[in-house]
């Protein structure tokens, strides 16, 4: 299963080349041309006439994790995070670390050996280490060096009534689902399909991949946090599972086009396809960036709706990933007819 093959994958954010070839292998025939640029993205290019909008679908490859930082005489390993992790999911996790996917456990000091203010309190990264079962700093050596990164060891499932978990779903659902785009869209148009590095430490490579391109208009497609969960009001869940891809109006780095954001609730009326709005403007996407490239680039998000976003066990809905697989296609057909909107 391709979202198996994603999700599984290495690639925290700076180290993306395992992800990278998974999705080059996976595209090989579908394209017409394929590139990595100097930053690390991979470009895409499936061939349009030349009076057509040339369209830039993004969706990011890398996912939060780890970075070794030091090795003490005992052979325990210290790190540091790599984007956005909650310190209090990292206790006791499985990860698996550098080129040679050595495998460790986020240890810390044992419950009965914490005084009584110590166990009131959340667990920071800084008090946590690595326990890759080593003798000493120099047995540790041997499979793990300073600046190695780390990742979360986690399978993929399905489960449940349509739903499916594991690590880094944010933001390897967008990246199946360009995937499968790429593969299956009769296009006119021109598409360059991205799959950009580094979004998790400040959207850098979507403005890298932005600039060479210069489309007429963006789709980042992205997952985004659906805090639906027990004793979370309605207003404060951000999205839905099972209700269909979102839209954003407004984040911390980006303010919708409103005529896009029209063009696509029309489209997605006049085919039956479930859509919510994101109901938080936290947090930020490639869009942010992408949208302030060159003179201007008008773009939009898509999101899949994700339950426990950047831990082991993220959680998305199939209806919701194949909806937005829908949604995409059938806008860049409006496009085709109708051309964009502004």
């Amino acid at each position: 299963m391709l979202l198996k093959k994603l999700s599984e994958a290495a690639g925290v954010s700076g180290f993306e080349n395992h992800i990278r070839n998974v999705i080059r292998e996976e595209l090989k025939g579908y394209v017409d041309e394929i590139k990595t640029d100097a930053l690390g993205n991979l470009i895409t290019y499936k061939k349009g006439k030349k009076n057509y909008p040339i369209v830039m679908l993004c969706a990011h490859m890398d996912e939060v994790g780890l970075m070794i930082t030091s090795i003490d005489k005992d052979g325990f390993l210290k790190f540091k995070t790599v984007g956005g992790i909650d310190d209090r999911i990292l206790v006791s996790k499985v990860v698996e670390i550098g080129e040679t996917r050595c495998n460790g456990v986020i240890g810390a000091k044992a419950i009965h050996l914490q005084e009584a203010e110590e166990r009131k309190k959340a667990l920071k990264s800084k008090d946590l280490f690595i326990d890759i079962g080593a003798k000493s700093r120099e047995d540790a050596e041997k499979k793990v060096k300073i600046g190695d990164y780390a990742w979360f060891k986690s399978s993929f499932e399905l489960f449940g009534y349509n739903f499916c978990k594991g690590k880094a779903l944010d933001d390897r659902a967008g990246c199946g689902v360009l995937i499968e785009i790429l593969k299956n869209i009769n296009n006119i148009l021109p598409i360059y399909g991205v799959f950009t590095v580094q979004e998790e430490v400040g959207l850098r490579g979507s403005a890298v991949a932005a600039y060479s391109i210069n489309p007429d208009l963006a789709i980042v497609i992205e997952a985004t946090t659906a805090n639906d969960v027990a004793e979370v009001e309605e207003h404060q869940q951000v999205t839905t599972i099972n209700k269909g891809p979102a839209l954003s109006v407004m984040d911390m780095t980006y303010l919708a086009n409103k005529l896009i954001i029209k063009d696509i609730i029309k489209t997605a009326e006049s085919r039956n396809i479930d859509i919510q709005f994101k109901r938080s403007t936290l947090g930020g996407t490639d869009a942010g960036r992408i949208q302030l490239t060159k003179e201007g680039i008008p773009s939009v998000i898509i999101s899949i709706p994700c339950r426990y976003i950047h831990t082991p066990s993220s959680i998305i809905s199939l209806k919701d990933y194949n909806n937005t697989i829908k949604l995409v296609e059938c806008y860049i057909n409006k496009i085709q007819k109708e051309g964009l909107p502004i």
